[in-house]
């Protein structure tokens, strides 16, 4: 993504759809959408309507399935489409029954084929488009099940232009196909000599999903995670075998490769599993899941392994360090099982059971102590970081000490500061949705957070007003960024001021700069900033890039906001005499036309990472001191 930036820097293009940091080729410009501005229209008894599930699916999609997205993100719909069928096939690896899924993909048509006990044949229909039926509900035939709603694949049907089921059950199968969600002629019913499962297969609704395509490292990630959570399964995509033998130790090994202080410690037991070590890095950088779904959000799993991590290393050496001495460097991986998890949304980011605490903070901290006495070698090495910590973070903090005392000459603790009302970690009880819809923007000059102010919505939303470019950190010590106004002043307003991610202040950083070369270099700056100290906050899924439009085309009769040429060259066909202007920066766009674009409809592009070796490369390819090198890539590459 650096380097795509640096390449754009005389072309006057827009930001991305998808930050993607590990790739140098999925950074290429796609539809943001198009907003169409009318006069509003009558509202009487005829405009109240209600709905059936199927068309509350289909007219409102995120509320089912998260973002939308035409598959340049990791986290786009057509991806949660594919993971909600293979949990299925997961569930009924989890229960013992089918060690093989099948999963291919062409042309955008998606086949995954199980070989667990097989729906029930008298209920696939059901199954599949009805709304909250399903097995879920009983604990006897699935006990650690992600998808307890019943709403998965009855999503991904009202999805998909095309979806079928078939299942296989003891010598016998049914099949049943839907178009849209709706069912087209009669469920079949034969003999068969195929072994129990179920297979399902679907096409994303173009209508829902405009100009997609799947990419193939996305989905081999997601697969290779399936593997990592689940040793013994087998997944066969597009003829490729992914399969983990060493589940969580893989995962970590395969994200920090040679970075380790120490082998990793690895602990499996009936229901917990978890993986650390530390890195020479800053911050720390956590995988969490919950009968294998990943909770990028952490909760209370992630919680009690963090206190559990600290108690062991604490009672092992018979020290008291705080969190940070222990913490600060480590990269770490958990995965549980329970029953009846609770989620706070569909998505399922963050996990909210409060009654598994205490028993995963006990086994965490007795499987630590039990794995640095038995491996000597493995705690002098984890003592030797721990005590480093501990020496960088006293002469940090006397650096700290001298930026809050400068900080408190000047009138605004906080320059540059318009806070909002609600915060994370500071809120009335009835305000928590509020709190957790915050979010603070960190704009590109007086300019563009002015326009941001006058609009924003004064309980959730902060601006932070940049002066110029930051500071490069690239291969620097977190001293030199207290020592550096600006960048301390970010800390303080996010509340990491002490280094603790606990403590932050916002449910999403978005950094909104203008689209051009100085607003794509501030965007580099700030990400190398985060990813170099806060990377937590990139894996956690809270730093976005603020999308807003690059032309609006109007005449008379409608305005059009377009955020691509392609878009726009699209409208100027649609209308007569069109009159377009471009928007170079957030501070050309009039304050009453710009809150539509951070209010209801905001688009927010996730800054996402896949392997925190890459990223490091990455980094240090386009920010370190390696001038020569890069300008010839931007020679041989710049088009």
């Amino acid at each position: 993504m650096l380097v795509k930036y640096i390449l754009r820097r005389n072309l006057a293009l827009h930001p991305c759809n998808s930050l993607s940091i590990n790739s140098l080729n999925t950074f290429d410009l796609i539809s943001g959408g198009v907003y169409n501005i009318v006069m509003a229209a009558k509202y009487d008894e005829s405009n109240i309507k209600s709905l059936s599930s199927l068309e509350h699916i289909r007219l409102r999609p995120g509320m089912y399935i998260g973002r939308l997205g035409n598959g340049s993100n990791v986290n786009d719909g057509i991806y949660i489409l594919l993971k909600e069928v293979i949990d299925n096939s997961i569930d009924e690896f989890i229960m013992g029954a089918g060690s093989k899924i099948i999963v291919t993909i062409l042309d955008n048509k998606v086949t995954v084929r199980d070989f667990g006990r097989g729906i029930p044949l008298g209920k696939i229909v059901e199954c599949v488009s009805v709304i909250n039926t399903g097995a879920k509900y009983d604990s006897e035939a699935f006990q650690f099940s992600v998808g307890l709603n019943g709403v998965g694949t009855k999503a991904v049907n009202a999805l998909s232009s095309s979806f079928s089921v078939t299942s296989f059950r003891d010598g016998e199968m049914a099949s049943a196909s839907f178009v849209k969600g709706i069912q087209k002629g009669k469920t079949r019913h034969e003999k068969t000599a195929e072994p129990n499962g179920t297979m399902m297969t679907f096409v994303p609704d173009p209508d829902i999903f405009p100009d997609y395509s799947f990419n193939d490292d996305f989905v081999l990630e997601r697969l290779w995670n399936y593997a990592y959570l689940n040793t013994g399964l087998t997944i066969e995509y597009n003829k490729k075998i992914i399969r983990s033998q060493n589940g969580l130790l893989d995962l970590l090994t395969k994200d920090i490769g040679q970075e380790m202080l120490y082998p990793v410690i690895h602990y499996k037991g009936k229901q917990l599993e978890f993986a650390l070590t530390h890195t020479a890095a800053y911050g720390e950088s956590y995988f969490s899941y919950v009968n294998g779904q990943h909770t990028s959000d952490g909760g209370t799993h992630l919680a009690a392994f963090k206190e559990g991590v600290l108690k062991g290393v604490n009672e092992y050496f018979k020290k008291n360090w705080n969190a940070p001495e222990i913490r600060d460097g480590i990269a770490g991986a958990i995965s549980v099982k329970i029953q009846n998890p609770v989620f706070e949304s569909q998505t399922k980011n963050k996990l909210g059971n409060t009654e598994i605490r205490t028993w995963i903070v006990n086994e965490v901290k007795e499987a630590v102590i039990d794995a640095l006495m038995k491996n000597q070698e493995t705690a002098g090495s984890l003592l030797t970081k721990i005590t480093t910590n501990e020496r960088i973070h006293k002469e940090e903090s006397a650096v700290r000490n001298g930026a809050r005392e400068m900080a408190k000459k000047v009138s605004i603790n906080i320059p540059k500061l318009r806070d909002c009302k609600y915060h994370l970690n500071s809120y009335p009880k009835n305000k928590e949705n509020e709190a957790l819809s915050s979010m603070i923007f960190l704009t590109e000059g007086d300019s563009a957070s002015g326009t941001i102010t006058k609009t924003r919505n004064v309980n959730t939303q902060a601006v932070f007003s940049l002066r110029g470019k930051p500071f490069n950190v690239f291969g620097k010590t977190r001293k030199a960024i207290y020592e550096n106004e600006e960048l301390y002043n970010i800390m303080v307003a996010l509340g990491l001021e002490n280094s603790d991610f606990d403590n932050l202040r916002y449910a999403k950083v978005v950094i909104a700069t203008d689209a051009d070369t100085d607003g794509y270099h501030i965007r580099n700056l700030l990400m190398t900033f985060f990813l170099s100290f806060f990377e937590e906050l990139v894996t956690s899924g809270r730093l976005f890039i603020l999308e807003t439009p690059l032309f609006r085309v109007r005449n008379k009769q409608v305005v059009t906001y377009c955020y691509t040429e392609k878009e726009r060259d699209a409208t100027l066909l649609q209308m007569k005499n069109p009159e377009v202007t471009r928007f170079k920066g957030l501070g050309e766009i009039d304050p009453t036309e710009f809150g539509q674009f951070i209010g209801d409809d905001i688009k927010l592009v996730p800054v996402t990472i896949d392997s925190a070796t890459e990223v490091r490369k990455k980094m240090q390819f386009c920010m370190g001191n390696n001038t020569p090198e890069r300008r010839e890539f931007i020679m041989e590459n710049l088009v």
